[in-house]
């Protein structure tokens, strides 16, 4: 039995979104957003192994790009897919990309101050025994773990802010308030939160002193579930083993998942990916998320040390499609933009590409997110989500 592998590339976009112009980052519309792009004439890339399969093609096909170092002619499928879900978050594209477009328009909360409503306040009070909360806010995790984190450690508040994304996020230091308390915290608001259609709780412990305060990767993602069958819940139906590399789990609310494998770092990540070439199971499923691009440069708006992740992951698929199988499937994708060169701090509104090895030569053309998803259970020879088209 064949095996397949769903590798996302945590806001890998792009560019080219056709409804990027009703995303914002402020006041500045997602229009001409391109994180590959806008690295790419920053820095020349070196990545061999992606721009070999079709980066710079995707890239090309995408919004027009003619990136320097990417110009490799394809031999691999590639493609560029579009989302339809109306958000550019984490969840809305990687439900998509597992064939569950998300049906609903999420809630968001106001970029005022305070930006929760009360209800959810005292809520959040009453289940994390204080007298109050610290931020309520919409503001970037670092810069108000660093505004705030001594209040916090006076007073014992938890920190809560939001941003331009479907979510709630939670700091506290994992001494002064403890890692086990946030996390049960988060637990237990998150199904009042979900019932607003917010997307998400995220604990986002942290540690250190004032002026080094730094966060730990004990981060944990509290989602709503998704509203439909994903190919993991099918290919668990079908009896085939599932693995979630990274927060997969907690982005499917543990749903369809068989064995997790989590790490501190990307590093790790990788290290258990490739590990995993040699170990899943026939007719297994291995989807993982690689997120410090996302969160270590996309948000940090830090152009080189973006440049820096993608050759080296490049480096990472190298060594993973060394060890692949005949008959085995990989593909590599997004699952939204955060263009390090934009305004502001948050996600741009992109299409991502779509990047195969184990079927030859194919330039799939213009696809769907939810295609992604049609075509991985195509490949496994498992039902179809409800959502998508084969391109294999």
């Amino acid at each position: 039995m064949t095996r397949a592998f769903l590798i996302v590339m945590d806001s890998l976009g792009i560019g080219g979104a056709p409804d990027a112009d009703r995303f914002f980052n402020g006041d500045r519309p997602d229009t001409g957003a391109n994180t590959l792009g806008h690295i790419a004439m920053a820095r020349r890339l070196h990545m061999p192994h992606l721009d070999r399969l079709g980066l710079g093609a995707a890239l090309r096909l995408a919004s027009g790009v003619e990136a320097p170092g990417l110009g490799a002619a394809p031999q691999g499928l590639w493609g560029a897919a579009t989302e339809v879900s109306l958000g550019k978050d984490t969840p809305s594209g990687h439900w998509e990309l597992a064939g569950v477009p998300v049906p609903w328009a999420w809630h968001h909360f106001p970029d005022t101050s305070p930006a929760f409503p009360d209800e959810l306040t005292r809520r959040i009070c009453a289940l994390a025994g204080t007298d109050g909360i610290l931020g309520n806010c919409h503001a970037p995790g670092t810069e108000i773990v660093d505004r705030m984190g001594e209040e916090h450690l006076r007073t014992g508040w938890p920190i809560c802010y939001t941003s331009v994304d479907s979510v709630l996020q939670i700091a506290a230091h994992v001494d002064r308030f403890g890692l086990d308390r946030l996390l049960e915290l988060c637990r237990n608001l998150a199904p009042f939160v979900h019932a607003m259609r917010v997307g998400r709780v995220i604990a986002r412990p942290f540690a250190g002193t004032p002026g080094r305060f730094a966060r730990t990767p004990d981060r944990r993602d509290f989602a709503i579930a998704p509203p439909g069958d994903t190919i993991l819940d099918l290919a668990v139906a079908a009896g085939r083993t599932t693995h979630a590399v990274g927060k997969i789990g907690d982005i499917f609310s543990q749903r369809g998942i068989g064995r997790v494998h989590k790490g501190r770092s990307d590093a790790d990540l990788a290290y258990q990916l490739i590990g995993l070439a040699d170990t899943a199971e026939p007719g297994s499923l291995t989807f993982a998320n690689f997120v410090e691009f996302d969160t270590d440069h996309g948000h940090r708006r830090d152009v080189a040390g973006y440049a820096a992740a993608l050759e080296w992951f490049d480096g990472v698929a190298g060594r993973l499609l060394g060890r692949m199988r005949p008959g085995d499937l990989v593909l590599f994708t997004g699952d939204h933009g955060n263009d390090p060169s934009w305004t502001g701090t948050d996600h741009t509104r992109e299409r991502v590409p779509v990047l195969g090895w184990g079927v030859g030569t194919r330039a799939i053309g213009q696809v769907a997110f939810a295609d992604v998803g049609a075509s991985i259970a195509a490949h496994l020879d498992i039902p179809r989500p409800a959502h998508g088209t084969s391109f294999l």
